[in-house]
């Protein structure tokens, strides 16, 4: 049995009083602003149940629940539940269900870029039993427990790897260590295609540094482009090959690195540059992990990057960065290590997305009413 009821009588609906000014590093409670980002302050405005929904940026994106004292935004609004027929998680899951689709609805634009407290008001509320309600939250609450416990293990993960990364790779003169330019220990230094051909609906990939991840390149929204185009973009050299090493260069500089470890059917636009390692010399996995480094990332930024416009590192720059070369034996021992630990990250990584998903099917089909 389900009754329709408008939030703004099953719940006190309005905004906060702080500014961002307000905020203290180390203040003793949280500070929910228009962001997913938590911050801290001093004093709180509040101490209660309530969902939290910025009125600018993100709408229908973000939502925080607490129940507790916290500090808000001027321009963020509290749903504070006050009905006996509603819990404060039902309310939550079902405003992250369903407010977006509701909101983009009740604008002009296809993307409604701010909230108003009548919208929220007479937002409709499927309510249902409160033994129902439960049986709800109890299903998603175990979902979204998986999900932070992933994440904590994500991080937590990447934190031994990025400490073990720096202890191995700590190389400055140490025995039987080269200092070597990438200029150097690479054949070649390149990058993709300066030219975007026209998109296609099905084709042959042509990711940018928007497509790149810790790991590979991710294809979801990746532009396609027609065999005509791909096949002279691999006469100019966009065609990544198997142990060259692929590192953003444009915009998000140094963010990605990564090897490639198999042949795949794809051309690179420009602000991907391609490096082909001399394997004589240098092993492609040691140099992306070499390369991931946050000492290498802030020095080479901090000296060879750009300045105005796009920020970027030019290819000819990209040959002035030194590089640490072991033995190969030695080599092969750090990437052997390394590669564990981002297997495992990865591995975790491949648990989250399919946790993710699950909790949103589910989310659907346990939220959305006739």
């Amino acid at each position: 049995m389900v009754e329709w009821k408008e939030m703004g009588t099953l719940s006190e609906i309005g905004t906060g009083s702080n500014n961002r000014e307000d905020c203290s590093e180390n203040g003793m409670y949280p500070f929910y602003v228009r962001s997913k980002g938590i911050l801290r302050i001093d004093k709180y405005l509040y101490d209660e149940e309530a969902i939290l929904i910025p009125g600018e940026g993100g709408v229908g994106e973000i939502f925080h629940y607490i129940n507790g004292k916290y500090g808000l935004h001027q321009r963020t609004y509290r749903v504070h539940p006050t009905s006996k027929d509603v819990i404060g998680r039902y309310l939550y899951y079902y405003l992250y269900e369903n407010f977006g689709n509701y909101i983009n609805q009740k604008s002009y634009k296809s993307t409604a870029t701010s909230i108003r407290k009548p919208m929220l008001l007479n937002f409709p509320v499927a309510v249902i039993p409160i033994s129902e309600q439960n049986r709800i939250v109890g299903i998603l609450d175990t979902f979204t427990s998986s999900i932070e416990n992933l994440k904590e293990q994500i991080a937590q993960r990447r934190k031994q790897y990025e400490y073990y990364r720096d202890q191995l790779l700590d190389l400055e003169g140490k025995e039987g260590v080269e200092m070597m330019t990438l200029g150097e220990v690479c054949s070649k230094i390149t990058d993709g295609s300066h030219f975007s051909p026209k998109s296609v609906e099905q084709g042959y990939y042509m990711p940018s540094v928007k497509d790149m991840t810790n790991s590979g390149f991710d294809f979801t929204d990746c532009k396609q482009i027609s065999k005509e185009d791909y096949e002279d973009l691999i006469n100019t050299g966009c065609k990544p090959k198997v142990d060259d090493v692929l590192i953003a260069k444009d915009g998000s500089m140094l963010k990605y690195v990564f090897p490639v470890i198999e042949e795949k059917e794809i051309v690179v636009l420009s602000s991907i540059a391609i490096l082909t390692p001399r394997t004589d010399l240098i092993r492609s996995a040691y140099l992306s992990h070499y390369l991931k480094r946050e000492k290498i990332k802030e020095k080479t930024i901090r000296e060879f990057s750009s300045k105005g416009g796009v920020p970027r590192i030019i290819l000819k720059n990209f040959k002035k960065i030194c590089i640490c070369v072991p033995s190969q034996v030695e080599q092969s021992r750090i990437v052997s290590v390394l590669d564990t630990f981002e297997a495992s990250i990865q591995n975790l990584e491949a648990q989250l997305a399919q946790r993710e998903k699950q909790y949103e099917y589910y989310r659907y089909k346990l939220l959305t009413f006739e």
